[in-house]
């Protein structure tokens, strides 16, 4: 008999693509199910890796050079060596500020971009704009204060003044005569709340900076100037320009000479220059902590202080809260002083 036998039949081509196809959606589907967990894990890990464990950016208003750039660079180095990790300058200049503090307002609340803020950027800015572009006390974290840049009345030798109130009544006798170099805002604050509160009546120059008011103020195409010791200070020792008092509450030692505003008997200044460190909105409390920690140890230590004394900054640490106390202190002076003074708001 013929032996029939069983023929193996092909595949279906339907059967065959669905059975190759079954390991590859569980593989997707294991992955979807995966996902959340590991995202979860990364994010857990990710609070318990110790802050900071890479560079940490620190914004600064000023161009390279100036007395914010050069303090906090004296201050990067140290600071990056307490806290294990290098601190990297990027300056961002323009807008008094607002261009550097819309960086740092807009940066992650990590603690890797930190902000070294002056009043120029969350005193003046809001204090002389209808429209502000931020909100200096909730739009900010404050950390520390590192301390006050020097400021002080210079004028021209030509100037008939030996004292603040000898220049007072030159100014008074000449009414419009006398041209003032508007080269920064704190300048430019101090020398209105000062021609408001003596009833002068000055005419401000605008400048582009320090360095070339300072050049027309020794040359006598303006008269007197509110600037910090950097490019002023050098013609002031050599007799070229007159120094007549400092802005703050001490004498500075940088000019030991000079009396404070109020010792000269003249109208207290409600203004001060300073300087401190910030990050964005929600910036976690222990960053904070730590690093406020690490910065009041930094100023106090000797090598730091004269490096740092050298550039016409006194330094003046303080707890995140007194910090926050002060900057809403300053910019209530500062709304003040815009509208006692009568400066145009932009």
């Amino acid at each position: 008999m013929r032996r029939v036998c069983a023929r193996r039949m092909p595949l279906n081509n339907k059967t065959t693509g669905r059975s190759s196809l079954m390991p590859r959606l569980r593989t997707i589907r294991t992955a979807l199910f995966l996902a959340p967990l590991l995202a979860l894990a990364a994010a857990a890990q990710a609070q318990t890796t110790p802050w900071p464990n890479k560079p940490i950016r620190a914004i600064v208003q000023f161009p390279a050079g100036g007395a914010a750039d050069t303090v906090l660079r004296i201050l990067a180095q140290p600071l990056g060596q307490a806290l294990g990790q290098s601190i990297v300058v990027d300056n961002r200049p323009g807008a008094d500020g607002a261009i550097a503090a819309d960086i740092a307002m807009k940066s992650a609340p990590d603690g890797y971009t930190l902000f070294l803020a002056t009043n120029s950027a969350l005193n003046a800015v809001p204090a002389l704009r209808k429209a502000p572009p931020y909100n200096p006390l909730t739009d900010f974290t404050p950390i520390g204060r590192v301390g006050y840049f020097s400021f002080f009345l210079f004028i021209n030798p030509q100037v008939p003044a030996k004292n603040v109130g000898e220049l007072i009544a030159y100014i008074r006798a000449n009414p419009g005569k006398v041209n003032y170099a508007g080269a920064t805002s704190t300048g430019i604050m101090a020398a209105a709340q000062l021609a408001a509160s003596a009833k002068l009546d000055m005419v401000r120059v605008p400048y582009k900076g320090e360095a070339p008011a300072t050049i027309d103020l020794v040359s006598g195409q303006v008269q007197l100037m509110f600037a910090t010791a950097t490019n002023a200070m050098p013609p002031a020792r050599d007799g070229r320009l007159k120094v007549l008092a400092t802005l703050l509450g001490q004498r500075s030692p940088v000019a030991p000479d000079a009396p404070t505003m109020l010792e000269a008997g003249a109208p207290r200044l409600s203004i001060v220059p300073w300087a401190g460190f910030f990050g964005p909105a929600k910036l976690p409390a222990d960053i904070v902590a730590r690093f406020n920690r690490e910065l009041n140890a930094v100023i106090k230590r000797p090598e730091v202080r004269e490096q740092i004394e050298h550039q016409s900054f006194e330094l003046s640490g303080s707890t995140p809260g007194e910090l926050a106390a002060f900057n809403r202190e300053q910019l209530e002076a500062w709304k003040i002083g815009v509208r006692d003074s009568g400066l145009p708001q932009d």
